[in-house]
């Protein structure tokens, strides 16, 4: 897989938790859970704050790692609001 891909793999693989809810699964307790958007609201702002913190300490290991947890946060979100990463290169591709 290319780097490039790793977006849409990882899209594909929160979709199908969402779509199949797998019992061990972190994402598909996101989507089951009744606070499960509350709980990804919140996770959103604290890896933001962390990755703030990573960034003032000039910590590029911890900025890649929060990063991580930003996106992967942010994916669960579009999917929970039935959108896509069509939607996220929609609205960037308008603002460039």
């Amino acid at each position: 897989m290319t780097d490039d891909a790793i977006l849409d793999e990882l899209f594909a693989v929160i979709e199908d938790r969402k779509e199949k809810l797998p019992e061990d699964s972190y994402t598909a307790d996101l989507f089951t859970h009744e606070k499960g958007e509350n709980a990804v609201l919140e996770k959103l702002g604290e890896e933001s704050t962390e990755l703030l913190l990573a960034a003032k300490d000039d910590d590029r290991e911890e900025i890649a790692h929060e990063s991580a947890d930003i996106v992967y946060h942010l994916l669960v979100l579009l999917a929970m609001n039935d959108m896509d990463l069509s939607d996220l290169r929609a609205e960037l591709r308008e603002r460039r």
